[in-house]
């Protein structure tokens, strides 16, 4: 036990430790500061701007800067749209996969644009090595250049006066994709492939088991049976088994995965590769390519907390938010490790089996890695669902009751525990924004952040943005549950196959894209309902962020007084913490006690 939880305190302290430096990087590239990688990349950047008739001083109004994300996304729909769809006539398809249903390439073109990368499908079998590169990682790094982009535009806000314009979105599109995520995801790529990843454009390949396998005519592996390949014959328990088959080789999916790992880490997009995403050993494969993946998940989402305080010449502000982030996903990380070391009286049946952690992992094993264990698991599982990722290197349907609610719940909550790269720190700062309302109410003052006064505009818009996860989530998983298809994709019945329901949408309103992998949600009524939730959960608070920040653009800077609510210190943070874990309660207490609470009452009896 001991080892497990030097093995947390490890991964959070190397995180920090490396949150802080790339934080102070990313705030001198977005303000056109040089850098260690300056004569490298800054030609590329003017190049750019030359080609595409970019003006870099251009300073855009909120309004045509959310013109340019809309447009943009827009754009980057329709064409991953189209590439899907006729995959099977393009080049890049060396296994002559054929493009996918219209409502399948609805589904993924809304995911990946969305920065979700919810999967209703598995992507070494159903998409060419052309859509994975052209078309999904290409939005891997848009969509994360995206959220970055629209948080610096209210980082303009708050430090502009009585201005009208937040910087140019196409300028800070370049510079973070140029200066930021390339450079970034280009040593992670190389140390997973170094790490053994795979990294090839080959086409499958089928290799020779070194032992053969037999399996019923009902797909089932035949654990014991004597198999005779000579003449082709299966005994189990002294009997032949008829129809039963010999398999002697196993496929084995190749392609750029390296380059696509590294990204859908960084980019808090989550897409995997294969299937079974960071779960498979090509994608992977061992404790070292863990650790550096399983650190991308927040790398930049931490960052920017950091980066945030340095913009704003306030420091401790980003602190105080980062802490508020931090200390929410400790407590996220204790009690999924908790209850995945304890398990569950049904997996100790009575006694009979062992879940000590003596000579043995122990706990709930069940849809893990060996190779991993219940600490780099639960670990993971906190991290990806803190933030907007949603990759796996276990199997989230598989943790006891209050292990997967955790998980729901820190997406429920807006995905602020940290968070997707840039949304994450503009949702929690929209409840930063009614915590200091909150806060002047119970003072009898005006409310101000950051030097400017929150009134009824920023309100308005602030409830927007924290409300679009809550209200995509209930409405979409409230119309689920009352489609019959919908419950003959469930792996589980009772409040297990509702938890399945209840999951799907809040990782779509999250967007988050993990799932209860026994879900199946390739139909047409799931593919675009889950669509539709994770472009609404997406844009609207986009508008209500950048609607924010133009209104606070225009405002005087007020002088801070004795009377002035101080945002740096730890009663705000602990009150930040209230207000975020208050509205998730009160939205979700209900759908929980559904799913994952009478579950987990239910496995006591």
């Amino acid at each position: 036990m001991t080892q497990s939880v030097l093995q947390y305190v490890l991964y959070l302290v190397i995180l920090v430790i490396l949150a802080i430096p790339l934080g102070a990087y990313i705030k001198k590239v977005m303000y056109g500061e040089k850098t260690l990688l300056s004569k490298l990349l800054t030609p590329c950047e003017k190049a750019v701007y030359k080609i595409m008739r970019v003006r870099e001083d251009e300073d855009m109004t909120w309004k045509k800067y959310l013109l340019s994300v809309l447009l943009f996304s827009g754009f980057g729909f329709v064409f991953l749209f189209l590439l899907q769809l006729m995959q099977g006539v393009l080049p890049g398809n060396p296994q002559n996969i054929p493009g996918t249903s219209w409502h399948l390439s609805f589904n993924t073109a809304a995911s990946f644009v969305t920065n979700t990368n919810w999967q209703a499908y598995s992507g070494e079998s159903a998409l060419s090595y052309l859509t994975q590169s052209l078309g999904l990682t290409v939005q891997n790094f848009v969509s994360a250049a995206t959220g970055i982009a629209v948080l610096f535009a209210l980082i303009r806000g708050f430090t502009k006066v009585k201005k009208q314009g937040l910087g140019s979105f196409w300028v800070d599109m370049t510079r973070i994709v140029i200066h930021i995520l390339i450079p970034l995801n280009l040593v992670i790529a190389l140390c997973l492939a170094g790490g053994g990843v795979i990294q090839n454009l080959k086409g499958g390949e089928s290799v020779t088991l070194m032992e053969p396998v037999a399996v019923s005519a009902d797909g089932d592996i035949l654990e014991g049976a004597v198999i005779d390949t000579e003449n082709n014959t299966v005994m189990l328990d002294g009997a032949v088994v008829p129809d039963a088959e010999i398999v002697t080789e196993q496929f084995v999916p190749m392609g750029p995965a390296a380059s696509q790992v590294a990204i859908k880490q960084t980019g808090t997009n989550g897409g995997g590769f294969m299937g079974v995403n960071s779960a498979h050993p090509l994608e992977n494969p061992n404790p070292f390519t863990n650790l550096i993946e399983m650190l991308s998940l927040l790398l930049i989402p931490a960052s920017l907390c950091f980066t945030f305080g340095k913009a704003v010449k306030n420091k401790k502000q980003g602190i105080a938010i980062f802490l508020a982030m931090f200390l929410m996903l400790c407590a996220a990380l204790s009690v999924i490790a908790v209850n995945e070391q304890i398990a569950t009286p049904q997996l100790a049946q009575n006694g009979m089996v062992d879940l000590s952690t003596i000579d043995q992992a122990g706990g709930n094993m069940e849809g893990k890695e060996a190779r991993f264990g219940i600490s780099a698991s639960a670990t993971w599982a906190a991290f990806t669902t803190a933030a907007s990722n949603g990759s796996v290197n276990s199997m989230h349907d598989s943790y006891t009751p209050l292990g997967g609610m955790v998980q729901m719940l820190q997406m429920q909550l807006g995905e602020v525990v940290f968070g997707g790269t840039g949304c994450g720190l503009y949702g929690m700062l929209a409840f930063a924004i009614l915590t200091v309302f909150i806060a002047g109410l119970m003072v009898g003052r005006t409310p101000e952040f950051l030097g400017k006064k929150i009134e009824p505009f920023e309100m308005k818009w602030s409830v927007v943005v924290c409300l679009a996860t809550p209200m995509a989530i209930l409405v979409g998983s409230g119309i689920a549950v009352m489609v019959p298809e919908v419950v003959e994709s469930l792996n589980n019945g009772g409040a297990h196959g509702f938890s399945e329901i209840l999951y799907a949408y809040t990782s779509a309103g999250g967007n988050n894209g993990s799932a209860f992998a026994g879900f199946n949600a390739n139909t047409v009524f799931l593919n675009v309902s889950i669509g539709l939730v994770m472009l609404f959960a997406r844009f609207l608070p986009i508008v209500g962020t950048l609607a924010i920040a133009g209104n606070l653009a225009g405002k005087k800077k007020i002088a801070v007084t004795a009377g002035t609510l101080s945002t740096t210190n730890t009663m705000f943070v602990f009150l930040l913490i209230f207000v975020v874990l208050l509205i998730g309660a009160l939205s979700f207490f209900p759908a929980l006690a559904l799913g994952p609470i009478a579950e987990f009452f239910s496995s006591m009896v």
